[in-house]
């Protein structure tokens, strides 16, 4: 019942012309890259074969939607009742995988009305995996594999469930942990955070500490405020605010063995960069080694620079080479734009978490998937559009991927189903389907099959992990040329045909287009 009206009153239609049953084939793909570029990752297929193997209509669906059109016959209901999914057949690419427009993502074959119904549902799942996906490894990209991502994004999500799907495809896209305590349950991701502003104001003077002690690592009661204080006049930074100390000293009491301080509540540098070097020098005096510090604010680039330094003179000072690694998280709105200026800058940051511009695609809300029709009982069929872009590549086919001889990806090649498929180091024509002018020959050194079947009336094979489609999400990448990849001006990568694809899409695309005439 998530679907748009016009999948069931197309159906009721099919049925009553006594189509319904006839074999189909439909492509989804999309069309155009999103956030300007020139790479997408495919995501949301595991989401698509959960929903296949168990579609279905209830009693309960049928009872709805028979009081809304209560003028159809009534035996259409039983066959309503009945659809499943036992005879289709999807092929797809498989999930982590790079794929570029007009590439067929999936291919739906089988009863003409039970493939049609699919439609709606199947798009809404591929087309925000894919989107949250490409947009995390573009995150990846932008900061490179020595640092952390973090995805914080579970309060600015659209909804619950798009957080959910949020935290579930950026860590499939390249992201190494999730605030989102749910989906670190449901997906298994790493579950990461610290504290909130709100934690810090909270506290006013150190009276407000209900202990002074702390256990040391030996399992010793010990006075710890009195350390922090030491620390803090041996520093001579007695002016940094007395609250923030005391929410240090409190967290640090709670968690001595982790302990991450947010420290732009009132002044990153004056007060509280101060207050966490104190607290982590009375730490480690008991045992503990603290983790670092969050900046959430103000110029991260800056800051990060000047705390750094600070970790280096503290280290250095007293004798402490831990403290010049302490790791130095920043969050503040960050995009992909900022982290490229980032670094650009150059910047002491080893963790970023991002949140609004990451789980919501600020840049690019949608990516705009499609679901059509190519095939009706063994017949090719194409749409037709005054926009060449619209045009669609008709009949069942398959994709191959062509490797020059240094290893790298050099286009994506359809070929009609039944024809000879490439084969290594055999010189072929590879045609733009619809530019009579692009051709170009390629010999690969390596031929990759896109697609396979993953479901047959029932799934045809397991289910990878996420960690390891997030890790073939990074072997998709590094196969790939840079300039593919680059944020700039990236070099579009080629999708081709067959000479004979490219013929008879082009030989249809006539025989369906009506002849203007003029008098």
């Amino acid at each position: 019942m998530l679907t748009d009206l016009y999948q069931i009153t197309m159906t009721y239609a099919y049925w009553k012309a006594g189509r319904h049953n006839e074999e189909s084939v439909f492509d989804l793909f999309f069309r155009k890259h999103p956030f300007q570029g020139e790479f997408t990752i495919f995501a949301g297929l595991e989401e698509v074969l959960r929903f296949v193997s168990s579609y279905g209509f209830s009693a309960d669906d049928i009872d709805i939607l028979r009081k809304k059109f209560p003028d159809w016959e009534s035996t259409f209901w039983d066959y309503l009742g009945s659809i499943d999914c036992k005879k289709v057949k999807i092929y797809a690419v498989d999930e982590g995988s790079i794929v570029i427009p007009r590439i067929p993502l999936l291919r739906f074959e089988g009863p003409l009305a039970v493939c049609q119904l699919l439609e709606t549902t199947v798009l809404v799942l591929v087309n925000y995996a894919s989107l949250v996906a490409t947009n995390a490894a573009r995150h990846r990209l932008a900061v490179g594999h020595s640092k952390t991502l973090l995805e914080f994004g579970l309060r600015r999500a659209q909804g619950p469930d798009g957080a959910m799907s949020a935290s579930r495809y950026a860590y499939m896209g390249g992201f190494d942990g999730t605030s989102n305590l749910k989906a670190s349950a449901m997906f298994g991701i790493p579950v990461q955070g610290t504290h909130a502003h709100s934690f810090v104001v909270s506290f006013n003077s150190l009276n407000d500490l209900p202990t002074r002690n702390l256990t040391d690592s030996q399992g010793e009661p010990r006075e710890f405020v009195e350390r922090v204080l030491y620390y803090r006049g041996k520093l001579g930074k007695t002016g940094t605010s007395q609250g923030e100390l005391a929410s240090f000293i409190g967290y640090a009491q709670a968690y001595p063995k982790t302990f991450l301080a947010l420290i732009d509540t009132y002044d990153s540098l004056d007060s509280g960069l101060w207050n966490f070097v104190c607290v982590a020098l009375a730490l480690h005096e008991f045992g503990y080694t603290a983790k670092g510090i969050r900046l959430d604010s103000g110029d991260l680039a800056y800051l990060s620079k000047e705390c750094r330094k600070v970790f280096l003179r503290i280290a250095e000072q007293f004798d402490i080479p831990s403290f010049a690694k302490f790791t130095i998280v920043a969050s503040n709105d960050l995009s992909e734009k900022v982290l490229w200026s980032l670094k650009e800058q150059g910047h002491e940051i080893d963790t970023f978490a991002v949140g609004t511009h990451l789980v919501t695609c600020r840049s690019q809300p949608a990516l705009g998937c499609v679901y059509k029709l190519v095939q009706v009982n063994d017949q090719p069929c194409i749409k037709i559009s005054h926009e060449a872009d619209k045009v669609t590549i008709p009949g069942r086919k398959e994709a191959y991927r062509l490797f020059n001889s240094s290893g790298e990806a050099v286009l994506d090649l359809l070929i009609s189903m039944g024809t000879t498929p490439p084969v290594p180091m055999k010189r072929l024509l590879c045609r733009h389907p619809f530019d009579a002018n692009k051709r170009v020959y390629v010999t690969p050194s390596k031929v990759e099959a896109l697609h396979s079947c993953w479901f047959d009336g029932a799934l045809t094979k397991p289910f990878p992990s996420l960690r390891a489609v997030r890790t073939r999400v990074q072997e998709q990448l590094a196969s790939f040329r840079e300039d593919h990849l680059r944020r700039l001006n990236p070099t579009p990568y080629k999708l081709s045909v067959t000479s004979d694809l490219y013929t008879s899409t082009h030989e249809l695309w006539l025989a369906s287009t009506p002849i203007a005439e003029i008098k």
